[in-house]
């Protein structure tokens, strides 16, 4: 069926779980828990290589996932915002199996795709209000989703500079 989204968001989404994979796989294992001295210019939440993908798959299923749904079934929902800090806490993803993780963000993401390819201009231009942003449209949500996939590979990115850094003065 014809998405009226754009292809190049639409394409960016489905690619991103390798791209996201193979700049994980680019931290020495050593530095996958490491966190620098200071989190200042981070482009993303300041969360570790390992922190970084559950976030992701999480904010996928529970962030994304739901805003998606209660704005095709709701009249102007109110989306609200997660607090990822916290929801990183509470589950411990310093201790995450990634290759689970990295499955399970897979498979969320081709969910994602699949419903993104069947909405129309009607669907897209579905509204809600999600809170920090302001009022959006459906489509407005899966840019956004776009670019906070954009920010995590610039975060991981950020961190291996630092990881450099930090090898370089040990």
């Amino acid at each position: 069926m014809y998405s009226a989204m754009n292809p190049v968001t639409l394409s960016a989404l489905e690619a991103f779980p390798a791209e996201l994979e193979k700049h994980y796989a680019a931290f020495p294992r050593e530095f996958v828990h490491w966190a620098p001295p200071s989190w200042d210019g981070v482009p993303s939440e300041p969360f570790t290589a390992i922190e970084q993908v559950c976030h992701v798959r999480d904010i996928e299923v529970e962030g994304y996932h739901q805003r998606f749904a209660r704005t095709l079934n709701e009249d102007n929902p109110l989306l609200p915002s997660i607090d990822s800090e916290a929801v990183a806490r509470e589950r411990d993803y310093g201790r995450a199996d990634t290759a689970e993780v990295f499955a399970d963000f897979r498979r969320a993401r081709a969910v994602t795709v699949a419903l993104l390819r069947g909405l129309d201009e009607g669907k897209l231009d579905r509204r809600a209000t999600f809170e920090g942003y302001g009022p959006v449209s459906l489509r407005a949500l899966v840019h956004y989703l776009c670019s906070h996939d954009q920010q995590h590979l610039a975060g991981l990115q950020w961190l291996l500079g630092k990881v450099d850094a930090a090898r370089l003065r040990a």
